[in-house]
């Protein structure tokens, strides 16, 4: 039931969910939106991301290989790092079994500012982790060396195996990872490495940690005194909680106190301020029954003016055979705070049932970081080791929290289901508007695109409408996006795959369109109307002239003035000819794939909805007319409606002949137009005729005796269409290409001309040979 509620929910929005306008790869280089870098040698094999904004640089890690590049205006400088694993370390990662190009090189994993001049990287170094200091110079500077002797145990810092996923961020010189730090990829541990401190790590206890996967790891300050700041691991493991089946997945936030150094007699060298909370991500369903969203697949910060309250944003999917689904959910700082202030979640015994343990905490309470606050008169808490032993005990035993993280509005901002793609990647725009502020989500998949996507609150209301304004194309090839990182000044986004890495801007207003109306139906945040053209909306312009509607996305209400009605009508008239019997198409593609398209008819003074059946059928691409009659004739209006504004795409005139007389203009014109065309003296072809390069050369007679026979159909329909008709002819029929294959097409005319003579001893129903048989000479 849950999840028939949720299937329908998502189709009964497809229309809206559609993307209003993509963009292919070849749209993207065409418009100078995208760029791409594959590597000096055509394949990168991507595995590691650091954007630098700070020198303007973007830094690279593939197999067995570092990149630097300049991120100037006019800039495609590059520089490269050969970095292979130490001698020997190949040879005996293959003697082990592994595969020797998918698991037995330096896969770069870890790229990490350590100071002003230097980065710390990490590999794998063929399931010999190492490390090293790679020098990139000052500001300005564009110097990318390292020393191959100073190579140090990458141990704990990033995970053997190039395949398994870890999360690291690094803060005050030391480096905190969460992964599998052995050789089997089973001991799951967080870390703490470098610095001035001692090394730490999570105790081997499933209560801790049970198989966890990590995503994302981030340091989140709670105020201004530094000793409170703490570092956040959003992973997921297997569940251990009431109600859930065995080997059920749970999403988890994790923290730990970044001053933690342990305990004295307890946890010696173990984390003593470890404690996790869930993380739910959920539908709503009916009788109180959610479908819940447990995978969780990447996770942004999206920072605010205010460091210590970033909003956390998440893609999850389902971990279910019935159906895929994936949703994004947001979560607040203060929701996750109050969720790790709460009640700890107890189990008396394995005959138990979990619950809130509503014992004696002891203080300072677990989970807490040593600092003034936590202070009491005579007794002070420098640090972990000063903690009583009943704290560290506590903490050990009850690390998980009973109250769940929920998101904002207790729902997802974005599902999707049944989709032919993944989500796998998501990063967030915080854009100014003209009527505030929206939050514009980039999603890449594992098909190298990437959407762009705004969710829209009515009001008071729960519901949110979910936008999305692009789909772009970022790849030629269909490839698994692996990192995806932003540039707010740069208004750019840096998308990679094992492809490369491709620079995208985030907007392009120019190409919604060039009308107000089309602008305002983007409802792009970026984009708005400025009088001339679709631009860049900027919040501190002094230009008075500036339409947006982002909310409604409604033109008629923006663009009043521009002379703009509620049908607006964008087309010129055109007329499409169709031979009775035979079908015809009438094309019209709305420029929004999220526009619904209606198609009227109009004879004389009355205009009438066209009735669609098995013989008249509107197709995404137009009217497909399977077989065509007489009283088809008249003026076909395609109109599209969106967000209650309508336009007229394309008006077109259907005139109708009839089959009989073109195939008997077609066999009684066909001798002599071969007799034309054959030189007897010589037995060859010359080119044919009415080609203006042939009359140029030929004699009066010939062209005399070269009238052809749709001058003849024309004189049907009235003589005033003739020249635009002659003209489109020679324009299809005479050009170098056709000249040059005037022999096959003189016999596939003649072929025509026989099957004409043999379908007049057929019915009159039958005959539906038609000049439609010269768009074989288009070939």
């Amino acid at each position: 039931m849950i999840l028939v509620a949720l299937l329908v929910a998502t189709v009964s929005s497809t229309k809206l969910n559609v993307p209003r306008l993509r963009l292919s790869y070849k749209d993207l280089l065409s418009t100078n939106r995208s760029s791409i870098f594959s590597g000096h040698h055509g394949q990168l094999s991507l595995t590691a991301v650091f954007l630098d904004e700070y020198r303007d640089r973007l830094f690279l890690g593939g197999q067995d290989i570092l990149y630097s590049l300049m991120l100037g205006p006019a800039s495609s400088e590059s520089k490269e790092i050969s970095w292979p694993p130490l001698p020997g370390n190949r040879e005996d990662c293959i003697q082990t079994g592994k595969e020797t190009q998918t698991e037995c090189a330096n896969f770069v994993r870890l790229l990490q500012p350590y100071n002003r001049t230097h980065l710390l990287a990490c590999g794998t170094g063929a399931f010999q982790p190492m490390c090293a200091f790679i020098y990139v110079g000052h500001r300005g500077e564009h110097v990318f060396t390292m020393d191959p002797t100073n190579v140090e145990n990458g141990r704990g810092k990033v995970p053997h195996d190039p395949s398994l996923p870890f999360a690291s961020t690094f803060s005050g010189g030391e480096l905190y990872t969460g992964l599998t730090a052995d050789f089997l990829g089973r001991d799951s541990v967080i870390f703490r490495s470098m610095g001035g401190r001692s090394t730490m790590r999570t105790e081997t206890d499933q209560k801790l940690l049970h198989d966890p996967k990590f995503i994302a790891a981030h340091l989140i300050p709670d105020n201004d005194d530094k000793d409170n700041d703490k570092v956040y691991f959003f992973f997921t493991e297997k569940a251990t909680e009431p109600g859930d089946r065995e080997g059920a997945i749970h999403t988890r936030v994790g923290r730990v106190c970044a001053n933690d150094v342990g305990g004295q007699r307890v946890l010696v060298n173990k984390w003593s301020t470890f404690i996790k909370a869930r993380l739910v991500c959920s539908v709503p369903g009916p009788h109180g029954i959610d479908t819940h969203f447990n995978q969780l697949e990447d996770v942004f910060l999206l920072r605010t003016k205010d460091e210590r309250n970033p909003d956390v944003y998440a893609i999850f999917s389902t971990i279910s055979n019935v159906f895929q689904g994936f949703a994004v959910c947001v979560y607040r700082m203060a929701d996750i705070r109050e969720a790790f202030n709460g009640p700890f979640a107890h189990k008396e015994g394995p005959d138990y049932q979990w619950g809130a343990y509503e014992g004696r905490v002891p203080y300072p309470r677990p989970g807490v970081c040593p600092s003034k606050i936590i202070n009491q008169p005579g007794r002070e808490f420098g640090s972990t080791k000063d903690f009583p032993d009943s704290v560290l005990q506590f903490a050990r035993s009850h690390p998980l929290m009973w109250r769940p993280v929920y998101p904002a509005l207790r729902q997802p901002v974005l599902v999707k289901a049944n989709i032919p793609y993944k989500l796998k990647q998501i990063v967030v725009d915080r854009v100014e508007a003209e009527d505030g502020q929206y939050d514009v989500m980039f999603i890449g998949t594992d098909v190298g695109t990437v959407l762009k996507v705004i969710a829209l609150h009515s009001g008071n209301s729960l519901e949110t409408e979910e936008v999305t304004l692009e789909e772009l194309q970022v790849f030629k090839v269909p490839t698994p996006i692996t990192s995806m990182d932003i540039s707010v000044k740069r208004q750019a986004l840096f998308v990679g795959s094992p492809a490369g890495v491709a620079q995208v801007k985030l907007h392009r207003c120019e190409t919604y369109g060039k009308a107000c109306a089309e602008c305002c139906l983007a409802r792009d945040p970026y984009c708005a109307w400025d009088g001339s053209l679709c631009a860049r909306y900027t919040a501190n312009s002094k230009r008075r002239y500036r339409r947006q509607d982002i909310r409604h996305g409604n033109p008629v209400l923006q663009c009043v003035d521009q002379n703009l009605s509620e049908d607006f009508d964008v087309t010129e008239d055109r007329v499409v000819y169709g031979t009775e019997n035979n079908s015809t198409f009438l094309e019209c593609v709305p420029r929004s794939p999220q526009a619904t398209v209606t198609w009227l008819v109009q004879r004389d003074d009355h205009k009438e909805e066209v009735t669609l059946d098995e013989r008249v059928m509107s197709t995404e691409q137009g009217l497909l007319i399977r077989r065509l009659f007489r009283p088809d004739e008249g003026v076909y209006i395609c109109r599209s409606r969106e967000h209650g504004f309508t336009q007229t795409l394309a008006r077109l005139t259907l005139e109708v002949l009839q089959g009989e007389t073109v195939d008997e203009l077609m066999a009684r014109d066909a001798a002599g137009l071969s007799d034309s065309f054959k030189d007897r003296s010589t037995g060859s072809y010359r080119p044919w005729m009415p080609c203006s390069a042939y009359s140029r050369g030929g004699s009066s007679s010939q062209i005399g005796q070269s009238r052809t026979w749709f001058k003849d159909i024309m004189q049907l329909i009235g003589p005033s269409n003739l020249p635009h008709v002659e003209e489109y002819c020679e324009r299809m029929w005479c050009n170098d290409k056709l000249r040059r294959k005037h022999k096959s097409m003189l016999e596939k005319y003649r072929q025509a001309q026989e099957s004409a003579r043999k379908t007049r001893s057929k019915s009159s129903g039958e005959r539906n040979r038609t000049p439609r048989d010269l768009s074989a000479w288009e070939e």
